[in-house]
């Protein structure tokens, strides 16, 4: 839906009424810093929000920016119980993976987590011209710091740690994902093989190999120290994992999170949010931490690990991904893999 004669940028986001209030802040961040020469068509991609919800994020609304909400619940019970999820993750993380297909519409769109601020022009990072790749994507700062996770992704997933990418920020080549079947993939590929640690990203890492277009970290910056990066530098700053201002005081780029918040109409609901996070929250959310690294490492060392099946043979990913998608078939196999402790 085009309300003006400016060039849409379709901006796609996936969250629940927990996570509302950060999304609003998210909101808050792009429209103080966006250019005005743009309609801004956002997608919420959900499975149910409140009315209160609905009413905060509605207030970004104006001739520029256009708001819906699409609600992926017949897709979720489409896929049944093919999607796993661990430890807080809902499955919301996998709505961005069904959007090339749902939205036909577009040849392009950036897909963004609601853990984020914006601190340039998002119409700057949507104009990156990624040639015929599939995403444009950051090299995952979380994983570069930690050696676990570099054996995981090198020795398990067989992507270069250098080459892994967050899929929190992501430029999405809506057509191209289209012409390889991407979703028909995603699907084959989650009945072939589980991925634990990242992933809804791990896949989105593994379809899109060698076809990923890595644009600066100024553009994904999560709050890990960085000699080379100065605040001023930063476009985007991502509070991924436990590196959540709302959560634990001292993290950094905390105040560049505050600001925004509060200016927005959620800040009592964040802060009464923060009030009661308990220290035992806390201590969940770094004893998952520390449970994902371990994981991680664990599946480094796995004799039948997806990249040891691929280099010997066992699996063929051009028979995986050249296969018919059929979901009640392709979901049926993954119950009865779970059933059969499996999966």
């Amino acid at each position: 839906m085009n309300t003006t004669n400016k060039k849409i940028i379709p901006i796609f986001f996936a969250t629940d009424d927990n996570y509302a209030p950060f999304l609003v802040v998210t909101l808050e961040s792009i429209f103080a810093n966006a250019s005005k020469d743009y309609q801004y068509n956002i997608h919420v991609l959900t499975n149910g929000l409140n009315d209160d919800s609905i009413a905060k994020i509605d207030k970004y609304k104006n001739e520029n920016v256009v708001i819906d909400y699409v609600n992926m619940h017949d897709k979720m019970e489409e896929m049944g119980n093919a999607l796993h999820t661990r430890d807080y993750y809902s499955k919301a993380t996998y709505f961005r993976l069904f959007a090339p297909k749902m939205f036909p519409e577009y040849d392009k769109a950036l897909y963004l987590d609601c853990d984020i601020i914006v601190r340039g022009d998002i119409s700057d990072l949507y104009n990156y011209d990624i040639k015929n790749n599939l995403v444009g994507a950051v090299p995952d700062e979380a994983v570069a710091n930690v050696p676990e996770f570099i054996a995981y992704t090198d020795n398990f997933l067989d992507v270069e740690s250098k080459r892994y990418f967050n899929a929190g920020i992501l430029i999405m080549n809506m057509k191209e994902l289209r012409n390889i079947n991407f979703e028909s993939r995603f699907i084959n590929l989650l009945t072939a093989y589980t991925f634990n640690v990242a992933q809804d990203q791990d896949y989105l890492n593994v379809i899109c190999k060698d076809r990923v277009y890595y644009l600066p970290k100024t553009w994904n910056k999560m709050p890990i120290p960085d000699s080379k990066l100065k605040l001023e530098n930063l476009n985007l700053i991502h509070y991924n994992l436990s590196y959540k201002p709302w959560h634990f005081d001292g993290i950094l780029y905390e105040n560049e999170f505050w600001k925004y918040a509060y200016a927005t109409n959620v800040i009592d609901d964040i802060l009464l949010h923060k009030l009661n996070y308990t220290s035992d929250k806390q201590e969940r959310d770094l004893e998952c931490g520390k449970r994902l690294i371990v994981m991680a490492y664990e599946q480094s060392l796995m004799e039948d690990s997806f990249k040891n099946l691929v280099t010997n043979g066992k699996m063929n990913l051009e028979e995986i991904f050249s296969k018919g998608n059929d979901f009640i078939n392709n979901c049926d196999i993954i119950q009865e893999k779970k059933l059969n402790g499996w999966l």
